[in-house]
């Protein structure tokens, strides 16, 4: 249980360095052959590690932090929130070039403590104040007198992960001074403005727990149709379908999600969802709410059609799991059971976050990466599929465009 476990640690003539990630590494292949030169008998056992011996060894190569930030920053791909103390007790955080990931600072009330958070929420549940939003590529450390910000590399262009607003983040968290739940019940708003014909063949609204409840809201505001509050989720059920076993994920569906049957018999149902993966979850729901007697299931998914990997900290990485990568929305509603399966616009998105298309990384909806490497990776794999190529595992880890040393 103790894998993986962060904060990591790493020495090396007696540097010392711990550090916290979150978020995932694309040349992790290139990363292992040139820290495994230093760190031949340390184990790998997530992408934590290989940051924390990169930026260690930058340290004792370039003899201060900012600098050695400023190399692992130039030399990793893909996706990094750090949080970090050194052996002289040195506080400090920083994002990637493209600040996928979420990461802020705050202060306690009497100033005495400061602190770093992926999401506000943490801060508020500790009685912190929120300070700021890490900028792409700014390196923050602490000092008695409070925060000292440095923007290490020029953001080339931000790129914030848009699944962060649909999925990942907590509602009670707040980006750019919004509150997620504000921003997904803006989500089932832009549904029904887009789909106003499904709305008047429809009796009830039904959500997936948890994320479809606050899109769930939304599309009742706008419709004036009833929220039937008719599926529950077993709370002690906490493992994320999309990230199991095929076996996994069917035997947890069916256990996480129940519904009240006599609440939807003889309905036209409207059920909010966050998103369509692989299609597993919803097909197995909408199963349950066809035993139940419903009349006919139409799905309000807020999150647009998937069509490619992630390579950025969702598991979802190859094309073949992804059965939009593949299937229309026609095709997809009749392989999952739904009389229509209705996503919202990439511009609907957007435009409720309140970012622009260039701000954000869409890369999984649109096919169009952030960073060099996840793109010819993306596209080199994305034709070998098209032409039958059967994936083997996570693209980054088989992919051929990946350098070896």
């Amino acid at each position: 249980m103790l894998e993986g476990t962060q904060p990591v640690t790493a020495s090396i003539d007696g540097l010392k360095l711990a550090l916290s990630f979150n978020g995932n590494i694309v040349n992790t292949r290139q990363l292992r052959n040139e820290t495994n030169k230093r760190f031949a008998d340390l184990p790998y056992t997530c992408d934590s590690d290989l940051v924390c011996r990169k930026l260690l060894l930058e340290v004792k190569e370039h003899k201060d932090l900012t600098s050695a930030v400023s190399e692992c920053m130039k030399n990793i791909d893909g996706a990094f929130s750090v949080t970090g103390i050194t052996e002289d007790g040195d506080f400090f955080a920083f994002k990637d070039p493209h600040g996928i990931k979420p990461l802020c600072a705050g202060h306690s009330p009497d100033e005495a403590t400061y602190a770093f958070s992926s999401e506000t929420v943490s801060l508020d549940m500790n009685g912190f104040e929120r300070d700021f939003e890490l900028e792409p590529g700014e390196l923050v450390t602490v000092s008695k007198d409070g925060f000292k910000r440095e923007q290490v590399i020029k953001n080339p262009r931000k790129a914030f992960c848009a699944f962060e607003y649909a999925y990942f983040a907590r509602p009670d968290s707040r980006f750019d001074g919004k509150y997620v739940y504000e921003i997904r019940e803006e989500f089932g708003r832009n549904i029904v403005r887009e789909h106003p014909e499904i709305v008047e063949d429809s009796d009830v609204i039904l959500s997936v727990p948890e994320t479809g409840d606050d899109p769930a809201m939304g599309v009742h505001e706008e419709s004036g149709l009833k929220w039937e509050r008719a599926s529950r989720r077993h709370r002690y059920v906490t493992e994320r379908a999309f990230i199991l076993l095929n076996r996994e994920r069917c035997s947890t569906i069916d256990r996480k999600i129940n519904i009240l049957g006599s609440k939807v018999d003889g309905k036209r149902l409207i059920v909010t969802e966050d998103s369509i993966v692989r299609g597993d979850t919803t097909k197995i729901t909408i199963g349950k709410l066809r035993s139940a007697g419903a009349k006919k299931v139409y799905m309000f998914v807020t999150f647009p059609r998937i069509i490619g990997p992630c390579f950025y900290g969702i598991d979802m990485a190859t094309y073949g799991q992804l059965i939009g990568s593949k299937h229309s929305p026609e095709e997809i509603a009749q392989i999952i059971g739904a009389d229509a399966v209705c996503y919202q616009s990439i511009d609907g998105l957007v435009r409720a976050t309140g970012q622009t298309r260039d701000q954000l990384c869409l890369a999984c909806i649109t096919g169009k990466y952030p960073t060099l490497l996840a793109q010819k990776m993306a596209d080199e794999m994305k034709q070998k599929f098209l032409n039958g190529y059967e994936e083997k595992g996570r693209i980054y880890e088989t992919c051929q465009t990946l350098p070896q040393t």
